[in-house]
């Protein structure tokens, strides 16, 4: 077997995620292998960077790609004193100097996504980061211009190919001016990875003709799983085993009991159904005590009452459900609080989630309370029929049998013995199920009368608000004393907290954890312990969601290193079911392009 190793380089690298996965594949063309070193890479973020070397194992430089107009247009102000553009030589250092044979740029994704209003992403602000995408390319170019770089892979939203069309066409322009073959497309990085979630994304690639005559194909595609595939090799939320990122996230209240009311595999829609009647709840009701109207709605029909000095939703009957409502144009793609099933995979893990913004809470069947079988420990009465009968019985069914009083008194089954009466013959197998191996003991020791220490101690004792406790003693618990108290303090619809209330199909609807959406996205699989660098679970989360998912760049990088590979051995051209990536437009499938003739 023949070894081959390539080097990959990667700018607007993040934390790694894209050079993680090429450093796992792994390509084979008859008796050669190809595999991947990573070289480095680049990136603006100082704790992108430190999660890059820990989870690539190589130092990632932290270097601002701007040109000076970019930075002022982007921050609003002058770079500070010292602030300089990077250059070409800037980037072969950062990349130690080594020949790169694939550069993975993942240029900023904000001014092109569609999570970007059209208005705001023409500002120069985000134009500017837009920009970035073309400074990036040109950067790389120069950097390696004297031996140029065999593949290019540039990845973003889908949506740069309309918001950013005056880009890509100079990308374009700029790429084929250094000898390169281009094709731009999409692809969907759940399919290519094999993930649990559905990820469309851009994507241009281009190889330089000279150095790689043979085509690139595409990888072939995979099932997409369903997030319980995923999270259920997890320990529950708030383990903590798992560490700060698997803490659930705190939500506001009313977001809490929304979520509950949302159906899996729906949105905020679901609550569409539900109905109300004088302003309330038909079916589910959850108010405070002696709040008379409290959040009633009117209809639109109804006269309202006299309008007092505090006319407030959570003070009275104080709301109107007016009939003109025109639906928010951002909720229409119905991703607004949507809760995925357990068995269906997840969308585009983004840098901002939250239950609001998509969907990004999951129905988890494994919450604790009540065994999932209906038939368990359940006891059927003596004249109704059975549950199915199954194969897993050890905690079935039990019935109600009616004839104790005959049949097994002869052999004394569970039978009490008073205590003035002799015992049975004693055997070697003497339990209770056995024979008469129980007695009818007067002495319990805790008498029910003045005097008694258990009905004075104050056992599952609750303390009312205004009360003061008793001694805190070493041993103190819910049974065992007064030990609990009355709470008044019932959260406002605005209060953040961490809840778990059984939502409609019986499961618990929350939001995914922070170490979730990392295994989500193949960052690590669901057994292994992360922790980024820092400790915001907001900053996690961004660059958890800008990260280019690592089963996905590994099969992309086995496709290239096999690709390189045809070149090295002089071929062309290779049978596949799978369509060509990169190809010239007017000759697709010919051996021996007329432009490299």
């Amino acid at each position: 077997m023949i070894r081959r190793r390539y080097n990959c380089f990667t700018m607007c690298s993040g934390l790694g995620g894209g050079a993680k996965g090429f450093k796992k594949a792994l390509s084979r063309v008859g008796n050669m292998e190809a595999s991947w070193d990573c070289i480095g890479g680049i990136d603006v973020d100082p704790a992108a960077a430190r999660d890059f070397e820990k989870l690539v194992g190589t130092p990632c430089t932290v270097m601002d790609l701007f040109t000076r107009k970019q930075y002022t247009d982007f921050h609003g102000s002058e770079p500070p004193a010292g602030w300089c553009e990077a250059t070409a030589d800037d980037i072969r250092r950062a990349a130690g100097y080594k020949h790169p044979h694939c550069v993975f740029i993942s240029s900023p994704c904000k001014g092109a996504s569609g999570l970007l209003s059209e208005t705001l992403s023409r500002t120069p602000k985000y134009q500017a980061l837009n920009e970035l995408t073309l400074r990036c390319v040109w950067l790389m170019c120069e950097a390696w211009k004297d031996d140029p770089v065999e593949l290019i892979v540039f990845e973003n939203v889908p949506r740069l190919a309309t918001r950013g069309r005056h880009l890509l066409d100079q990308i374009k322009q700029i790429l084929s001016y250094y000898g390169y073959a281009v094709n731009e497309t999409t692809h969907d990085c759940g399919v290519i990875g094999g993930l649990a979630q559905s990820r469309k994304r851009f994507l241009l690639v281009a190889r330089h003709t000279a150095k790689v005559p043979a085509f690139l194909y595409e990888p072939p595609v995979k099932r997409l799983q369903g997030v319980g595939t995923v999270l259920g090799r997890m320990p529950l939320p708030g383990a903590e085993v798992a560490g700060p990122m698997h803490r659930v996230p705190s939500l506001q209240w009313k977001t809490w009991v929304r979520l509950a009311f949302v159906e899996a595999g729906s949105d905020w829609r679901s609550l569409n159904s539900l109905e109300v009647v004088d302003g309330h709840l038909r079916d589910y009701l959850i108010v405070p005590e002696h709040r008379n109207g409290f959040l009633g709605v009117h209809t639109w029909e109804d006269t309202t009452g006299a309008i007092a000095g505090k006319s407030l939703p959570t003070n009275g009957a104080f709301s109107i459900a007016d009939p003109r409502f025109a639906q928010s144009s951002k909720w229409n793609d119905g991703h607004a609080y949507g809760v995925l099933p357990w068995s269906q995979p997840s969308g585009t893990i983004a840098g901002q989630q939250s239950p609001g913004q998509g969907y990004y809470t999951v129905a988890d069947p494994r919450h604790e309370g009540p065994a999932k079988h209906n038939n368990e420990f359940r006891i059927a009465r003596w004249d109704s029929a059975a549950g199915a009968v199954t194969s897993a019985h050890g905690t079935g069914q039990c019935v109600q049998d009616p004839r104790a009083a005959t049949g097994f008194l002869g052999k004394g089954k569970y039978k009490i013995t008073g205590f003035g009466e002799p015992a049975g013959t004693v055997i070697a197998g003497s339990t209770t199920g056995q024979g008469a191996f129980a007695v009818a003991d007067p002495r319990p020791g805790m008498r029910r009368e003045a005097g008694d220490h258990y009905l004075t101690g104050g056992h599952y004792g609750v303390i009312g608000w205004d009360q003061s406790s008793g001694a805190v003693s070493a041993a103190a618990g819910h049974d065992n004393g007064r030990w609990s108290v009355a709470d008044p303090r019932l959260p406002a619809a605005n209060d953040k907290l961490i809840a778990i209330i059984r939502a409609l199909d019986g499961t618990w609807h929350r939001p995914f954890t922070t170490l979730e959406l990392a295994a989500l996205q193949s960052l690590i699989e669901p057994e292994e312990y992360l922790e980024l660098d820092g400790l915001s679970d907001q900053a996690w989360r961004e660059r958890i969601g800008n990260a280019v998912p690592p089963e996905a760049a590994e099969a992309i990088a086995e496709v290239m290193g096999t690709t390189l590979l045809l070149a090295e051995t002089g071929e062309t051209f290779m049978l596949s079911a799978t369509p060509v990536w990169v190809r010239p437009v007017a000759v697709a499938l010919s051996v021996a392009q007329p432009a490299e003739i």
